[in-house]
């Protein structure tokens, strides 16, 4: 089987990502710096999930110190890398958005760098729905131009979609970027809605809704995601020389290039959202409705017929489904009686 390296293997969709490799027989190799962004100890545990599995390795380094990442890629025939590491989150890109520069600008290159000197077969990189940013047709399309991003986290990762693609036309290698839409599930990001919900209601604690609630989100469970992307794995894309100098949709190319949507493609109202967790949780939420936060999207909603067409895999996991399992996780964990 080959090896896959996985960039940022202890966040919550790298962690699914290196379980289900190793599931599947790959060899697999985690990296992660495991910062401060959240509580490290989360971070730690899903590591210590993985590394009694025999075909998995971590190295605790940060793509963006590139001496220490190009290393990796020297002591090991990596054939295949997913970029999942990024500094996350709309909102805090406005309160340190250093950070989004040196990690999801700086890191990446250091990413692209380094599948360029090791003749990578496929790199499948992580972007976000974020950048669709002020569009208003709705769902959205891979195709749909996004100009207008209304957050440096979403501006960094249309970077990385152009930055792909450069290196993709100048070095042939082949790219697969996905925008991710809301994912969520057992070992989740705590600075997540859904984390953020339950945690409040179970504690009886003020929970904020950003615009009184009504805002659509296309969550996508995390099973989904992951299953979704092994399947792209074997399937790189290839030069298209023959559309150079067309005029082209923006997810087509005439270089090694493809860019999907990765979601649910069946938005959940917010209230509805609250609703279920209340249900599962057995208690009410204590409710305070706030204005739209800055950055903030009204809805996000993805058209995912162009991946379910590649990889003949369309989401399986209901709403329902998906957060009964998220909080039974979390009453583990954290130890709710």
């Amino acid at each position: 089987m080959k090896t896959v390296l996985v960039t940022g293997a202890a966040g919550f969709i790298g962690y699914h990502m290196s379980k289900l490799l190793c599931d599947l027989g790959y060899k697999t190799i985690g990296v992660d710096s495991i910062d401060d962004y959240y509580a490290q100890s989360l971070k730690n545990d899903r590591i210590k999930q993985l590394e009694p599995l025999a075909n998995f390795t971590f190295y605790n380094i940060d793509i963006s110190n590139k001496e220490e990442f190009d290393k990796i890629f020297k002591d090991n025939d990596i054939t295949i890398v997913i970029n999942l590491a990024a500094q996350a989150g709309v909102r805090y890109s406005i309160q340190n958005p250093y950070k989004y520069i040196d990690s999801n600008i700086s890191g990446f290159l250091n990413v692209l760098e380094a599948c360029r000197n090791n003749n990578i077969e496929h790199l499948i990189f992580a972007s976000s729905s974020s950048v669709y940013g002020a569009n208003s047709k709705i769902p959205f399309n891979p195709d749909d131009r996004t100009d207008h991003p209304i957050s440096l986290y979403a501006a960094t990762k249309k970077a990385n979609e152009a930055m792909a693609h450069s290196y993709a036309t100048l070095y042939g290698i082949p790219m697969t970027g996905l925008r991710f839409f809301t994912v969520y599930g057992p070992w989740g990001r705590p600075d997540m809605a859904y984390f953020l919900f339950t945690d409040s209601i179970i504690n009886e604690k003020p929970m904020k809704l950003f615009n009184n609630g009504d805002m659509m989100r296309d969550f996508t469970y995390v099973d989904d995601i992951v299953k979704t992307i092994s399947l792209l794995i074997d399937k790189a894309p290839v030069a298209r020389p023959e559309l150079k100098g067309k005029e082209l949709h923006t997810s087509e190319s005439f270089a090694p290039y493809s860019l999907y949507n990765i979601g649910n493609n069946k938005p959940v109202n917010i209230k509805e959202f609250v609703s279920i967790l209340e249900e599962l949780i057995g208690k009410k939420a204590i409710i305070e409705n706030a204005p739209m936060q800055q950055g903030d999207m009204y809805e996000t909603y993805a058209d995912i017929d162009k991946l379910i067409a590649k990889t003949g895999h369309e989401p399986s996991v209901n709403i329902r489904t998906g957060l009964k399992e998220f909080v039974d996780w979390y009453k583990s964990y954290y130890n709710v009686n």
